[in-house]
């Protein structure tokens, strides 16, 4: 099995020993493996102002750039898991992760944590595939 690296300078840099993405080819599939994301600016790697809406966002556009490097969409994602420092806040984020998945949302986990990385308030990694 072929694993490749994803490393895409429009999202932040792994902040660990970690790859932003594994690309698995799968006959003639290829499967993207996503690690979570947080709210972190790409160009700075800090933390943004604002709320969990605001965090979500951030998330959500890194994931689309790993997303994109490889090709992949949205729409190519099959599952998310959605980890909350706060389970208070689910309406904001689902309401904002709603926006980017209006059609045939993929299968989904939320928990909440104790602590996520840099204080984030959301932390989201997914699967896809295309």
């Amino acid at each position: 099995m072929q694993r490749n690296i994803v490393r895409t300078p429009e999202a932040p840099a792994a902040i660990g020993p970690y790859s932003q993405a594994i690309v698995v080819n799968v006959g003639f599939k290829q499967m993207v493996f996503c690690s979570g994301q947080i709210a972190l600016d790409p160009a700075t790697g800090e933390m943004i102002q604002g709320g969990v809406a605001e965090q979500t966002r951030r998330v959500l556009d890194n994931l689309g750039a790993v997303l994109a490097s490889t090709g992949a969409r949205f729409s190519d994602i099959a599952k998310t898991t959605i980890f909350l420092q706060n389970m208070d806040d689910f309406a904001a984020v689902n309401a904002v992760y709603g926006e980017r998945f209006m059609h045939d949302p993929p299968a989904r986990s939320t928990v909440a944590v104790a602590k996520l990385p840099k204080g984030a308030l959301v932390e989201i990694e997914a699967i896809a595939i295309f």
